[in-house]
């Protein structure tokens, strides 16, 4: 097996995509706000959706058209959900499918609509019409990195990552870009995620390959534990490499293949937890010593998205007990208190229950004054780990939701 793939903050070209952005006025008249993705003929998409009952429009949309056709075009907005806007919003979605089919000469149901902003307001379908001629006559390959910026809403940077594996005699592209900062817990949160790349992967292996990624990256995130309307990600396998192979499981190198699509998806992960909503830092928090790993998520949750946690992180307070009784109400089966340990990286705070003897609080809050680290906390002496990544809580985070749709 190839050694883990490196991963660059660039975009490395996929043969067989071309990307345009364009502003269309959605919400804010100076910002790039759609973005069009051209899909060769011939690749293989999949996507994992948002969890949330209430699920968008757009969601709603393109799952049927992945299930109708072979996508040719995305197309995607910010600035506006298109949730929790009923059969107008259908309507709507529908509309900017058959608007770009008519431009790119496909099917409407070849179109994926993807939208991104505020919830329950119309989507202004008349402004995105208008841009749409522009956008579709300008696609190109190397625009990456305004698609990262088009996608943004409370974003404060893009996030796009790529990487490159060798697999025998043949190198594979993969790059991807992804939105979010705030209503983060993927279950599969405001988030949106598109990777492509240039390996020949059939749909069945693609659908099962980006669920299996999604649930060990992008499922294992929260900024603030609101699941968005509107989460996707999506992978596509356009087939375009020069000298590619069918890539299946039984494949010697499909390990190295995946550990590039999972390197590339943990790197876009990791970029949005740190650029939470007023974050300031990144925290793992990271469970051992579970029967499970459903138990240890559920530990691991109850620490990542608590109020008190996540303040005293802000606050660089080692204030171990608000630790102790997350885990504690975690609901957890069998817990004990002898069973615990907590540690800040390396540094032990809490051994059976009881703070370690010779315990200094001031080198755990040097600890945690800085910009990452991990949490991590033992709760008995199963098998099981699992590893959630949060942030924490600042002043910031609730000025920019209050003030998010003025």
């Amino acid at each position: 097996m190839n050694s883990e793939p490196t991963v660059t903050a660039s975009g490395v070209v996929i043969d067989g995509i071309r990307i345009t952005t364009v502003a269309a006025g959605i919400r804010k008249a100076e910002k790039t706000d759609l973005c069009v993705f051209e899909i060769a003929p011939g690749a293989a998409v999949a996507g994992v959706f948002t969890q949330n009952v209430f699920c968008a429009a757009p969601v709603t949309v393109t799952r049927e058209h992945l299930a109708l056709d072979q996508p040719r075009v995305l197309v995607i907005n910010s600035g506006n959900a298109n949730a929790g806007t009923g059969t107008a919003g259908l309507k709507d979605a529908r509309e900017v499918c058959r608007l770009v089919s008519e431009l790119s000469a496909c099917r409407a149901s070849a179109v994926l609509p993807f939208s991104t902003g505020v919830i329950g307001q119309r989507l202004p379908v008349e402004r995105i019409a208008a841009a749409l001629p522009h956008a579709v006559a300008h696609l190109a390959s190397d625009r990456w990195d305004d698609a990262a910026r088009a996608i943004m809403t409370t974003d404060t940077v893009p996030k796009l990552y790529s990487a490159q594996v060798q697999c025998g005699a043949q190198c594979y592209s993969i790059t991807g870009i992804a939105k979010g900062a705030g209503m983060i817990k993927p279950d599969m949160a405001t988030m949106l995620a598109f990777i492509a790349t240039d390996a020949v992967v059939p749909k069945s292996i693609l659908q099962e390959l980006v669920a299996d990624v999604a649930n060990r990256t992008f499922n294992r995130i929260t900024i603030d534990g609101d699941t968005s309307t509107n989460d996707s990600c999506m992978l596509i396998a356009t087939g375009r490499a020069a000298r590619g192979r069918e890539m299946h499981p039984a494949d010697p190198d499909w390990s190295s293949f995946v550990a590039g699509v999972t390197a590339v998806c943990k790197a876009l992960s990791r970029a949005i937890v740190r650029d939470g909503e007023g974050a300031t830092k990144l925290v793992a928090i990271q469970i051992a010593g579970g029967r499970t790993e459903a138990e240890c998520r559920k530990a691991a949750y109850a620490v990542a998205e608590s109020p008190l946690v996540k303040t005293a992180l802000f606050a660089s307070d080692p204030n171990w007990g608000r630790i102790l009784a997350a885990v504690g109400r975690s609901g957890v089966s069998g817990l004990r208190i002898e069973d615990i340990g907590i540690a800040l990286n390396d540094y032990r705070i809490i051994n059976h229950g009881e703070p370690v003897v010779g315990y200094d609080e001031r080198v755990a809050a040097e600890i945690m004054a800085t910009a990452e680290f991990d949490i991590r906390i033992s709760i008995g002496d199963g098998s099981a780990a699992t590893e959630v990544l949060t942030c924490d809580f600042s002043y910031d985070y609730v000025r920019i939701n209050a003030e998010y749709r003025s």
